[in-house]
């Protein structure tokens, strides 16, 4: 999608949903490419880890925060990306790169995401504003209610914060909470085709069903903040370093490599950003 910019309508619809879905926001060569990577890709095979749902099904993920000049890297810091974050985040501080994860949600095996906000878990890490915080999903594999898309409930960016507990090894939010919230406010499935991105509020209450089907879902989301929005007890500095933006073009005409060790790993005793 060359020369990507959202339209006013667009930014609306993210402040009154907390949420915008783009379609076609990559071409079957980006996602192509984003794929070979992904099932490739020693350094994403070797930093995977599982977190196990209630019922003990696992979802793999591999996360790491500093982006650099390998495939992931180049679209995370691509102009379309950053310019659209810009748009939807609160203040003007310059947009930096929180962290990313590739979501491996493998056929039959694949665990259930509880229902939680992003900012429920980031929260703990001190950050004051959840408004100049953003989630992006990018659709690598095809997204639906058979292989446990997202779910969201459209609107709930505007409750503010949930108090959020252990569920498995995850954080869920209050489930009382979540109940009113479904009583009240629509409950939306996340559908998507590769290339497809999710643009979403790190307020808005989602989750997803475990994959029963036998096609995987693979996604990866980066997550965006202010510059001006310290996380006083997060310790990697990646979230006030200002993204360098790159061309969107780069993700195909760039020489790229698979994700380097220099992207800042995380290793799952030292989820800070999960838990």
């Amino acid at each position: 999608m060359a020369n990507f910019q959202l339209t006013q309508q667009q930014i609306a619809d993210y402040q009154r949903d907390g949420y915008i879905i783009v379609r076609n926001f990559l071409t079957q060569g980006e996602i192509d490419k984003l794929y070979k990577i992904a099932i490739g890709d020693d350094a994403i095979s070797k930093h995977a880890f599982d977190l196990n749902d209630q019922t003990g099904k696992k979802t793999k993920l591999t996360l790491w925060y500093n982006p650099g000049n390998d495939a992931y890297g180049l679209l995370t810091r691509s102009k379309k990306i950053v310019d659209s974050v810009a748009k939807l985040l609160d203040g003007s501080s310059p947009v930096c790169h929180f962290h990313s994860k590739l979501m491996q949600k493998e056929p039959k095996v694949g665990g259930a995401w509880e229902w939680h906000q992003d900012y429920g878990y980031w929260y703990k890490n001190e950050f004051l504003f959840p408004d100049e915080m953003i989630s992006v999903m990018i659709a690598i594999t095809e997204a639906n209610r058979a292989n446990g898309c997202l779910q969201v409930i459209k609107g709930t960016h505007k409750m503010g914060r949930v108090e959020h507990g252990f569920s498995g090894e995850q954080v869920g939010a209050s489930q009382h909470y979540v109940d009113l919230a479904l009583r009240t406010m629509p409950l939306v499935y996340v559908e998507l085709e590769p290339g497809d991105a999710l643009f979403f509020h790190s307020n808005l209450l989602h989750r997803s069903e475990a994959n029963l089907s036998d096609k995987a879902r693979w996604s990866l989301i980066s997550c965006y903040n202010r510059q001006d929005n310290i996380g006083y007890n997060e310790p990697n500095g990646s979230h006030k370093t200002p993204v360098k933006i790159v061309p969107d073009e780069a993700l195909m005409e760039w020489e790229t490599s698979g994700v380097m060790d220099s992207a800042g790993f995380l290793e799952k005793d030292k989820d800070q950003a999960l838990k």
